[in-house]
């Protein structure tokens, strides 16, 4: 039995992974689809102070709270900042790492300094009614809230690489305008420590390809 921690990404909360949570479920497996601090159901709580960090640790108390010492940690998106930092800082309960259209990030890179320019513009843009909540982009539906813009910004901290864990899976979605993720996916290509994979689908991989995300996230755990 593995145990599936499934981070959204930005303005999403769990609910995005429920379905996928229920599918690995389904095979005898442990998910839990995380809401961050500030998005989803707990916008209430977004205010100034809500960062990248706070992110990464409420992914840290969910490994705790449950006592999951193998997670398998899957990050969509902006959530490939979080998974990086939960595995650093608690690489003795991470097993696998795998991104979908995510960010990677080494130390001192931010969401801002690796996305592209029309997401900080859209960041930029988006935060100009509060100062530090990006409003979602309309495209996303009724269920998207807004997002922290300190949690895109902040810089992450890491002591430590990502050689240490077993298994490390790169899902790239490519069939979209405007992907930041295809110079990423090029290079860990040419990469023998990653395992990658090509969806010719939209960014919205639970909306286009759920059931090959899951075939994924099910290999990983093997």
């Amino acid at each position: 039995m593995a145990t599936y921690v499934l981070v959204p990404g930005g303005w999403h909360g769990g609910w995005y992974f429920e379905p996928l949570a229920r599918r690995l479920r389904e095979h005898g497996h442990q998910a839990f689809p995380v809401t961050l601090t500030g998005v989803g159901d707990r916008h209430h709580l977004l205010t100034g102070a809500v960062n990248l960090d706070t992110h990464i640790q409420d992914v840290m108390a969910v490994l705790e709270s449950e006592r999951i010492e193998d997670a398998v940690l899957c990050g969509h998106s902006y959530a490939g900042m979080v998974i990086s930092g939960v595995a650093d800082r608690m690489p003795e309960r991470v097993d696998s790492l795998v991104y979908c259209d995510a960010y990677v990030p080494d130390d001192g890179d931010s969401c801002w300094t690796l996305t592209s320019e029309p997401y900080r513009e859209l960041f930029l843009a988006g935060s100009a009614r509060t100062g530090y909540a990006v409003d979602p982009p309309e495209r996303l539906g009724p269920r998207a809230t807004s997002h922290p813009l300190a949690s895109f910004v902040q810089s992450i901290r890491l002591t430590g690489s990502l050689d240490r864990f077993r298994r490390r899976d790169y899902v790239y979605l490519s069939d979209w305008t405007g992907s930041p993720f295809t110079a990423l996916y090029e290079r860990l290509s040419q990469d023998s420590a990653w395992r990658v994979h090509d969806i010719p689908v939209g960014h919205n991989v639970m909306a286009s390809a759920a059931d090959e995300l899951a075939a994924i996230l099910l290999d990983a755990a093997d």
